[in-house]
């Protein structure tokens, strides 16, 4: 696996998105389907990088204000540049129990301690789980 064509700049794993499992499973790509009411043809994506910047299943035709900025300043990773962490990785609430882009700043950093490797294959996933399933803990 190519880890750094499959991490988006902003720090999420593609390689664990359901949209991009959906690819190789049928059974997934109907759940997608039904739950997102889109056509079954739309329930897969390629990665970020692959897509170029472009989530075209919630019908983005331009490329998101992320990948354009890493792009325009030839970095791979937010975390390369200088201004991290900007208002293009701020969180939001709106979403935040379905989808994982909070997390793109505790990624980053740790991708830049750990590793692209060593975060994709020991962390990664641990970190989505967390996020979505592990009760707060002070």
């Amino acid at each position: 696996m190519d880890y750094n064509q499959m991490t988006a700049p902003c720090g999420l794993d593609c390689f664990n998105c359901p949209m991009y499992l959906a690819k190789e499973n049928k059974e997934l790509q109907s759940m997608i389907s039904q739950k997102l009411k889109i056509p079954i043809e739309h329930t897969s994506c390629d990665g970020c990088r692959n897509m170029e910047g472009k989530i075209i299943f919630i019908g983005m035709t331009e490329p998101c204000n992320v990948y354009k900025c890493i792009k325009e300043k030839k970095i791979e990773f937010c975390s390369e540049c200088k201004d991290f962490p900007c208002d293009y990785l701020h969180p939001y609430a709106d979403k935040a129990s379905e989808v994982p882009h909070n997390t793109k700043v505790f990624n980053l950093c740790l991708i830049k301690k750990m590793g692209l490797e060593a975060w994709a294959k020991n962390k990664a996933e641990k970190v989505k789980k967390t996020y979505f399933k592990e009760a707060w803990k002070l």
